[in-house]
C-alpha cells in the first residue's frame, strides 16, 4: 500500500502544468530578407498567455521592434491540447510604439508537454507566418 502511495506521488509530481509555455525562436522569409521572432516564456493570466517579444528584421534593422504579445487560450482549449487535439487561437500584439498587430494561429501536441505551433501576425498589409515548437517546462516555475 505504501509503495502505491509513493508511485502516485511521483506521478503527480511529474504532471506538467501549463502555467508557463516556452516557444523557440522562429524565423520567416520576407521579400528580400527575413524576420526572426523571439519571445520570453508565455505566462498564463486567466484565459490568455502573455509574453514579450523581439522581432529582428534582416537586413532592415531599423524596422526591428519589441513589444508584448497575448494569445487567448481558455482552460477548455488547454485541456483539448493536452489530449492531443489541434487548437486554434487568436490574440494581439502591441509593439514598442503601441501599434497593434492581429495574431492568429494553431498548436498541435507532439509529446508530453511539447508540440508544434503556427503563428500568423498581421503587420500593416502583410501577414507574417512563423512555424515553430513549444515546450511546457516542468511544474514549479
Amino acid at each position: 500500500m505504501l509503495a502505491a502511495v509513493g508511485v502516485l506521488r511521483a506521478y503527480a509530481g511529474a504532471i506538467v502544468e501549463w502555467d508557463t509555455v516556452a516557444i523557440e525562436s522562429m524565423k520567416t522569409s520576407i521579400y528580400i530578407g527575413s524576420v526572426t521572432l523571439t519571445t520570453s516564456e508565455f505566462k498564463r493570466e486567466g484565459d490568455q498567455y502573455t509574453a514579450t517579444y523581439e522581432a529582428h528584421i534582416w537586413p532592415w534593422i531599423f524596422w526591428n521592434e519589441t513589444g508584448r504579445i497575448t494569445i487567448k487560450l481558455p482552460p477548455a482549449d488547454v485541456e483539448r491540447l493536452k489530449r492531443g487535439e489541434r487548437v486554434e487561437f487568436v490574440g494581439e500584439a502591441a509593439n514598442h510604439k503601441n501599434k497593434l498587430r492581429h495574431v492568429t494561429g494553431r498548436a498541435d501536441r507532439t509529446g508530453e508537454g511539447t508540440g508544434k505551433i503556427k503563428v500568423r501576425i498581421g503587420v500593416d498589409d502583410t501577414e507574417l507566418i512563423f512555424n515553430g515548437t513549444y515546450r511546457v517546462p516542468p511544474s514549479g516555475n
